[in-house]
């Protein structure tokens, strides 16, 4: 959730920290700060809200010096403010910690720390950091022995960075359980430091990442790695293949609006290499490794996903049972975690993260390997802590995804998943290879009928500054276009600050009917598939009750217009990949609604890019 970063080497490392902070504001934006060495003493800069109001204050009160660490938050504990602003400092101010994550026993941590005399200055669960490496400083030993020392006795999930005048030059940064990423970028003569990877690549694309339990020492000419008992850890380094300009806006307004755009790209990006034209089976890469036999003994799959990711699942659960056979179930990882699921040996749990560093999604995973299950990774970012634990590894390949609010993640999640569909459905021998040509075919044809879609965007703003100032909205879907209703009121509810429900139609009469009235816009997919009567007559149903109604439509459908209010339109494809055309439309209008109304879009309140904390 809250970002990180670090710098040692001969630049001045205040305008680097604020740069990393920048790439990294979308974790975290209701406070930010840096702590930087100069002349023999820590510098520290805070402030409350965006990164701008940081910049001001340094503006005002310059600092410099050639190391430093810097931190933008997003609150878990003590509201926003100044004074819960990260870095924190010792009672001396001489050494600095930035924290991601929860620190779930710092009350009882900090009673003894009172007891000896210690001030604290803020309401976070930090601090008590930061004055347990101050009584180990004191006790002259060094940064690195100090951190051992100290993180072994925290209970959560942390990552953490520590700075000290008592040992310049040096950061020390370390990961306890499954929080937010902790990742070393290399370069001549300094090195950086970063929670997630668009900090770095302005600066190298050469990483390695900190494993939990795992310190890293960084100084400007080397990094070692430790263990938790202090042994050195040998680390493999990764080259990053995404360079710093696709980071960037672009001439887009929003990130969230060029990644929209980006999908024809990505979905291509996504589906190459991934067919053999030999045999014409599906292939993935080294990444997965699964045999075929242990495919065809597969009794039961699960699929593991948060909020956009557990639509994207829901999905994934039409996608296996149509074409591969096997039964499957959708569960939510922070519920999944904590219910001892049964797990067995011939199950294969997929979990879905786009940032692969989901707190909840990592512990559901540990979950199921307990059990023996074989674990799947659908994930976007290389090297995540998720990619790295998984049995297999499917990549996204849809490249950073800065805005909060998710899109061409969710596409590109939909297209590995008909590709696993596919995987399997051909190892157990559910089609033929006729049939499989076919799907791959109308797969193969996705990114051009994307574009197609992103041409009637005019349309979908006029309808969404038509729409802006409704307070509800209801999407109604049925069968595989039952996740794209909830996905789609999931990302209006997030833009807009609206309240947005998401229902499979065939539920009206069971509560939901109980809603609808004039001011209530429903958004109705009623795409030409199996289910396009039923979904006929539930529209009719909301305007026996005088609701409004926008329907999305096939390009070809010459009746809706007889039912709906207003109509959006998509071109026809297999009704399996209908919900890849059909969420583009539904993320632009909740993307105008909320620009119509003056939010962040790209920043939505009170969410992060990345849930690493319960």
């Amino acid at each position: 959730m809250c970002g990180i970063v670090g710098y040692v080497g001969s630049r001045d490392a205040t305008p680097l920290l604020v740069s990393g902070l920048r790439r990294l504001e979308y974790r975290g934006y209701d406070s930010a700060g840096v702590a930087v060495q100069e002349d023999g003493q820590l510098e520290v800069r805070r402030a409350e809200g965006k990164l701008d109001n940081l910049v001001q204050v340094i503006a005002q009160k310059p600092v410099s010096g050639t190391s430093g660490i810097g931190h933008t938050r997003w609150a878990t504990h003590g509201r926003p403010s100044e004074h819960n602003a990260h870095p924190h400092v010792d009672c001396g101010a001489v050494t600095a910690v930035i924290h991601n994550g929860i620190i779930e026993n710092f009350e009882e941590l900090k009673v003894p720390l009172l007891r000896a005399g210690h001030r604290f200055t803020s309401e976070t669960d930090t601090e008590v950091v930061v004055h347990m490496l101050e009584d180990e400083l004191k006790q002259g030993r060094s940064l690195e022995e100090a951190a051992l020392r100290v993180v072994p006795r925290l209970e959560g999930a942390a990552a953490l960075a520590f700075v000290s005048a008592k040992d310049p030059g040096k950061i020390v940064a370390a990961r306890v359980s499954n929080a937010g990423g902790v990742i070393v970028g290399y370069g001549k003569g300094e090195n950086h430091l970063a929670s997630d990877i668009p900090a770095l690549l302005e600066h190298t694309r050469t990483v390695s990442f900190v494993e939990p339990g795992e310190f890293a020492v960084i100084t400007a000419n080397e990094v070692r790695f430790l263990g938790r008992d202090g042994r050195p850890v040998e680390k493999s380094r990764t080259t990053i293949t995404w360079d710093p300009v696709t980071a960037a806006k672009a001439g887009y307004k929003h990130f969230m609006l060029k990644e929209i755009h980006e999908q024809p790209r990505v979905l291509s990006d996504t589906l190459l290499g991934r067919v053999d034209r030999g045999s014409g089976r599906v292939i993935f890469d080294e990444d997965v490794r699964i045999a075929d036999e242990q495919v065809r003994r597969l009794q039961r799959i699960t699929l593991l996903g948060c909020g956009t990711a557990g639509y994207a699942a829901l999905a994934g659960k039409y996608l296996i049972e149509r074409l591969a056979r096997i039964p499957c179930d959708v569960e939510i990882p922070s519920e999944y975690r904590y219910r001892d699921p049964v797990v067995t040996q011939d199950q294969l749990v997929v979990a879905l993260t786009q940032s692969g560093e989901t707190v909840d999604t990592l512990a559901a995973i540990d979950e199921a390997r307990k059990g023996g299950a074989r674990v799947l990774a659908i994930v976007n970012a290389m090297g995540s802590q998720a990619s790295r634990v998984a049995d297999d590894v499917i990549y996204l390949h849809a490249g950073p995804e800065i805005s909060v609010a998710s899109t061409k993640a969710y596409t590109t999640m939909l297209a590995d998943l008909y590709l696993l569909a596919v995987f399997l459905g051909q190892r157990r021998g559910t089609f033929d290879q006729g049939a499989a040509g076919k799907l791959l075919a109308e797969l193969f044809h996705l990114p051009t009928l994307v574009d197609a879609v992103l041409a009637e965007e005019p349309k979908v703003k006029a309808l969404a500054y038509r729409y802006h100032q409704s307070k509800d909205f209801l999407y109604l879907g049925r069968g595989i276009n039952y996740p794209t209703a909830l996905e789609g009121a999931h990302k209006l509810k997030e833009l807009s600050y609206s309240h947005a429900e998401g229902a499979a139609a065939g539920e009206m009469k069971h509560g939901i009917n109980a809603l609808i009235d004039e001011s209530l816009p429903v958004v109705a997919i009623a795409l030409q598939d199996g289910t396009y009567r039923k979904m006929v007559s539930n529209i009719q149903e909301v305007r026996a009750r005088a609701g409004t109604v926008i329907a999305l439509a096939n390009d070809d459908d010459e009746d809706i217009g007889q039912h709906a209010s207003d109509v959006i339109r998509i071109p026809r494809t297999n009704d399996l990949l209908s919900p890849i055309l059909a969420v583009v439309p539904l993320h632009l209008f909740a993307y105008h609604v909320a620009d119509r109304r003056g939010n962040d879009v790209d920043q939505p309140r009170n969410l992060a890019k990345a849930v690493t904390v319960e």
